[in-house]
């Protein structure tokens, strides 16, 4: 046997590789993380999940105060937005919780390498710093997590001050007059809803006819436009983008719908048509791994390249592109390197959006059902019929259970509302155990709380809701 360093190096720090390295630890096994960034927890906690939610609390808190707090009975004037004190305290939350990975890193005795890695063979993994100088990692394991990238439109380049990507769009030092976005979906439609709050006009334009099409159903993106629209954003759907010209005050855009030819102009474009897996450079080939038709590392079901010792997790791998997929791959591949039975359920992962109503989708959509010819019932709930939101002010959405019309099992949920993604779990963790809507109509809820929605939704489904 060949003498290792180390049993496990894991090359990214994001969701899926920090946490595959302390449940590594945990496990006995020796472990090493590589990261290329100054600091830890990936594009989620840097530029993506975490800024993008404390900037989306931030903005809401301000409309709120403009929009709504007058009928709360409070009596607010010149209420004013600065934006640099949102910043920072935008900076402050990324701070704490990336310091947070490198206290867990030191805590669980995981060896920290900051640099670029890539694989040399199957056991070798070598480091580039910044000073360009290199060191040699021999491990028994190695598990690639280095994430995504976003996607950059070829006649539209990112130049970082007229044509941004999302991490620019978390960082913006003033707000623009004009912001067309391109893409609807979870990105885009987020930071619409911040920069329009904040006070840009924004434009968001979209290939497919309706917003939030993946994932979620079509009434889900028919009250989220909705109410995106009530923040002023404009929508143009069934949209293409073909061309664009950057200019010394802003970008002109031409595109082709229904109607023909149509232009547009703003001061910014944020580009957020997608991510694609971050593998330039990781030495795949010299390796050995091979990739997908989609460009994507090839795994097995338990998180195993071709490669014997090489594993890879999350958006380098196919399937959605989310943290908490890459969170619980990280944790079931430690597991299984450990010897234990490490598991991973890919058909309850949930999706979110978080704008305000918040949607939250897992399992299948009535539309789904419908394609495949699945005999379901359907149970629905609106807010407005909940104490809780009708108190709270939050009465936008709805609870909707999707379930198998002979044995009752939920095969989906889909909820919009205040909080749709802490509402979300429970359904998937009933789904995990393939509970049935009766089981989740007959499990006690707090009152008053919205939870009580997702019950009225499951008691619906047998046709027997007692609140509407």
């Amino acid at each position: 046997m060949p003498d290792f360093d180390y049993q496990l190096v894991v090359i990214g720090s994001g969701p899926g590789g920090y946490v595959a390295a302390i449940r590594a630890s945990q496990l006995g096994l020796k472990t090493a993380i590589v990261e290329k960034d100054k600091t830890l927890g990936g594009t989620c906690l840097n530029v993506g999940c975490i800024p993008s939610k404390a900037l989306l609390a931030s903005s809401e808190h301000l409309h709120f105060a403009r929009e709504r707090f007058a009928a709360h009975g409070i009596i607010a004037k010149d209420i004013k937005l600065d934006l640099g004190a949102m910043m920072k305290r935008k900076g402050e939350v990324v701070g704490k919780l990336t310091s947070g990975v490198a206290y867990l890193m030191k805590k669980n005795k995981i060896e920290v390498v900051k640099g670029f890695g890539r694989l040399m063979d199957g056991h070798t993994v070598e480091v580039t710093g910044d000073d360009g100088a290199k060191k040699t990692l021999k491990t028994q394991n190695v598990l690639l997590a280095s994430g995504s990238v976003p996607v950059e439109l070829p006649f539209l380049k990112f130049d970082g001050k007229r044509v941004i990507s999302s991490d620019q769009g978390i960082a913006l030092a003033e707000t623009p007059k004009s912001l067309l976005i391109i893409g609807a979906g979870a990105i885009g439609l987020e930071l619409g809803s911040v920069w329009a709050r904040l006070g840009s006009a924004v434009t968001i334009v979209e290939f497919l006819p309706r917003i939030a099409a993946v994932g979620f159903d079509q009434e889900t993106s028919k009250i989220l436009q909705r109410n995106l629209e009530k923040l002023g954003i404009k929508f143009e759907l069934s949209t293409k983008v073909t061309s664009a010209k950057v200019t010394g005050k802003g970008v002109e855009l031409q595109a082709e719908n229904a109607k023909g030819a149509v232009s547009y102009q703003a001061e910014i474009v944020l580009v957020a048509v997608g991510r694609k897996p971050f593998v330039t450079g990781l030495g795949l080939d010299q390796a050995g791994v091979k990739l997908t038709d989609h460009g994507r590392i090839a795994v097995d079901g338990h998180g195993q390249t071709n490669v014997p010792g090489v594993y890879a997790i999350g958006d380098v791998t196919d399937g959605p592109m989310l943290a908490h997929k890459a969170h619980e791959e990280g944790t079931a591949v430690a597991e299984r390197i450990a010897g234990k039975p490490g598991h991973v359920n890919y058909d309850i992962i949930p999706s979110v959006i978080y704008t305000a109503p918040e949607a939250a989708s897992v399992g299948i959509t009535e539309e789904q059902a419908t394609e495949r010819k699945l005999d379901v019932r359907v149970g629905k709930f609106p807010f407005t019929a909940n104490g809780r939101a009708i108190a709270s002010d939050t009465t936008e959405g709805f609870a909707k259970i999707v379930a198998d019309a002979k044995t009752d099992r939920v095969l989906g949920a889909h909820i919009v509302s205040a909080n749709a993604s802490e509402l979300i779990a429970e359904t998937v963790l009933l789904m995990e155990f393939s509970g049935s809507a009766e089981d989740l109509a007959r499990t006690i809820h707090a009152h008053p709380t919205l939870s009580e929605a997702v019950k009225e939704a499951a008691l619906a489904v047998d046709g027997r809701t007692l609140s509407a």
